[in-house]
């Protein structure tokens, strides 16, 4: 099992992002999947959730109407598209498939001016 996230990075307030997770070793259009994130010396809190095979969502209170998570199935991807970024959304974003223990090395968004 494998998953591995990309697309962040440094923006400014206001901008946007798309962050990306690549599944691997497993049955990706079975399992829900969720994005989180962690702030230094903090837990991870979960900021999305999508259900499987797809078509069903949940969010954070801090991030509704801003944020949306989907997937490809054909692709073995779950997407975050970030927009109207804040300075509080600057952590470390890792995906997440329910059921599964495992994590990828996350990736980095940095909102600031």
């Amino acid at each position: 099992v494998q998953l591995v996230e990309s697309g962040g990075g440094l923006v400014q307030p206001g901008g946007s992002l798309r962050l990306s997770c690549a599944a691997s070793g497993f049955t990706f259009s079975r399992y829900f999947m969720r994005w989180y994130r962690q702030y230094p010396g903090k837990e991870r809190e979960l900021v999305a959730q999508i259900s499987s095979p797809g078509g069903s969502t949940t969010y954070a209170d801090s991030v509704k109407g801003r944020f949306t998570i989907s997937r490809d199935n054909a692709k073995n991807t779950v997407y975050l598209q970030m927009n109207s970024l804040k300075p509080e959304d600057t952590a470390v974003y890792y995906c997440f498939a329910v059921g599964l223990l495992t994590w990828g090395q996350g990736t980095q968004v940095s909102v600031s001016s």
